[in-house]
């Protein structure tokens, strides 16, 4: 039977692109973990921890703040339908979208100024 290896802080924060300081912030908010700890107390990332710290990047990268990510893993973590997720998501979802508008708006702004000071 073969592990999977596990992974030092370091190599997590690398395989992630987030700091040290984003990871443990990340765990102290709840939004991943609880991270298994050596025997020596060293924290030890998983495959699935990197897939966690992964998608709250994403989001967060989305623009979703942290209330946002605290309540959508207690949606995950809690005894939720799916459709409770859904339409987490989907709120979200077109929030991104209003926002996503708004910046090609002010995109075509900029293009227009751009063309006519060139």
């Amino acid at each position: 039977m073969t592990t999977t290896p596990l992974l030092t802080p370091a190599a997590a924060a690398d395989r992630t692109g987030v700091s040290l300081d984003t990871l443990r912030y990340y765990e102290r908010e709840g939004l991943i973990g609880p991270i298994q700890r050596s025997l020596g107390g060293r924290r030890e990332y998983t495959e699935d921890d990197v897939f966690w710290i992964g998608l709250i990047t994403c989001f967060r990268e989305a623009g979703l703040g942290i209330a946002d990510l605290r309540s959508f893993v207690a949606i995950l973590r809690a005894d939720h339908s799916a459709q409770d997720r859904v339409t987490f998501l989907r709120e979200r979802r077109a929030a991104l979208e209003q926002r996503a508008a708004a910046l090609a708006r002010a995109m075509e702004v900029l293009d227009d100024k751009i063309a006519y000071y060139s």
